[in-house]
């Protein structure tokens, strides 16, 4: 009787949950990784700031663009081989980067294979995962994988920094790349394909709702997924307001706030605590957002958040260039909205194309997040060899973020108009009728 009471407290979903978040975890130390590498590769190479840049915009392409088929993949083959795979070719991969010579090498391994492995590792997993195994608090705990971004920094990003000073680069990324491959191990052990293969029903549901795996091939699943978005306006604004999101996030802050804040005379190490600090915020922000995505208008909450982040950038050059206060006014305010985007986002595509379709479907919007992460990285790093400081990228990046807040308050404008006519209709067949 105790037992039963016990299990019935305790479900496995919190289990997979927790391994979900460090898998995400080991995925976003070794996505972060080159954030600390741009100036040492300088040094060590000779490389310029746009070279390596474009190795950190292959992965950022890349890393989007696998997750639709890394959805449709999971469906087909099952999650916990998907993830296995990928840490593997993600740790193995980064651990090769020691022995590069060129940057030919540099773009295969970082950027395509490392972009591919990890793209399979993020969003697109918590958005399945949050949806296979959980109804209740599904909000909470998408806020709370997804976060997982912002964690992998808080762990990597000033002991990578620390690494990359002493004893040096190729420590750092031995050491990030060994810490996927425990992980692998650990999804091994723990990870579970769906809730009715041991027994139980997804968190809070009051009935089976059970998960088939696709036996179609897997690119043909993403490709129509794709088709079947590009079919709604509502796709479109959550592609383009997403993707003005990656290019404020991971494209922009992620990969250059370090060499910017170099420029500036900030140590690597303090720069890289900076960022780990945004993470610390951003923690707080997003959990808050998975918590604010169950009550609250998500086409509302996703304006604010765009709104106070274009804001935040427009002041960030002022900030660097004025005092650790102003700085740390803006690592707070920029580290609480900084993927606070992703649970009203997946929210709304789940209510939009539905929860069957939502991993694909969000893969392809998360692909035009990381198509605007790239063009910020190889973008920014261009001006900054091109003009020697990032401000243009930054206040460009700002307007952007403003832009975005527009965008989504139109999300779902157009299915109100027309279920507002069909009232309108109704209401007048029924007058004639009369």
């Amino acid at each position: 009787m105790l037992a039963s009471k016990k299990r019935e407290r305790f479900h496995y979903g919190w289990i997979i949950a927790v391994t979900t978040f460090l898998t995400m975890l080991a995925a976003a130390g070794i996505r972060a990784t080159p954030g600390v590498l741009i100036v040492p590769l300088e040094q060590s190479f000779g490389w310029s700031a746009a070279t390596i840049s474009l190795a950190i915009s292959i992965n950022l392409v890349l890393f989007g663009l696998s997750g639709p088929f890394a959805a449709a993949l999971m469906q087909r083959v099952g999650i916990k081989r998907v993830m296995i795979v990928a840490l593997i070719l993600a740790g193995c991969a980064a651990a090769l980067t020691t022995l590069m010579r060129a940057p030919w090498q540099l773009y295969l391994l970082w950027g395509v294979l490392v972009g591919l492995a990890s793209g399979s590792l993020t969003n697109v997993l918590a958005a399945v995962i949050t949806n296979r195994w959980f109804v209740k608090n599904r909000g909470l705990v998408l806020g709370l994988l997804t976060a997982s971004n912002a964690t992998g920094q808080l762990v990597f990003l000033p002991m990578l920094a620390s690494l990359t000073v002493h004893p040096g680069w190729q420590v750092a990324v031995l050491v990030s790349a060994g810490a996927t491959l425990v992980v692998a191990l650990l999804v091994v052990i723990f990870m579970k394909e769906r809730p009715q293969d041991i027994g139980l029903r997804p968190y809070g549901a009051s009935s089976d709702e059970s998960v088939q795996e696709s036996k179609e091939n897997p690119i043909f699943v993403a490709m129509r997924g794709l088709v079947r978005g590009a079919r709604s306006a509502d796709f479109w604004l959550l592609a383009g307001s997403f993707f003005i999101c990656g290019a404020t996030t991971n494209g922009l802050i992620g990969t250059h706030l370090i060499p910017a804040s170099m420029d500036h005379g900030i140590p690597e190490v303090t720069a890289a605590s900076m960022l780990a600090v945004i993470g610390v915020f951003d923690l707080i922000g997003t959990t808050a957002s998975g918590w604010l995505s169950d009550r609250i208008d998500n086409r509302w909450l996703l304006c604010w958040y765009y709104g106070l982040r274009g804001i935040s950038l427009l002041f960030l050059p002022y900030a660097l260039g004025s005092n650790y206060l102003s700085l740390g006014l803006f690592i707070i305010f920029y580290g609480l909205d900084w993927v606070a985007t992703v649970p009203p986002t997946t929210r709304l595509t789940a209510d939009i194309f539905g929860k069957e379709q939502v991993g694909i479907i969000f893969g392809w919007i998360f692909a035009a997040h990381q198509l605007g992460a790239a063009s910020a990285a190889l973008g920014a790093g261009i001006l900054r060899t091109w003009l020697g400081n990032y401000q243009i990228a930054f206040q460009t990046a700002g307007l952007l973020g403003l832009v975005a807040a527009g965008m989504v308050i139109r999300i779902g404008r157009k299915r109100q108009v027309e279920e507002r006519e069909t009232e309108i209709e109704g209401v007048g067949m029924a007058t004639a009728l009369d």
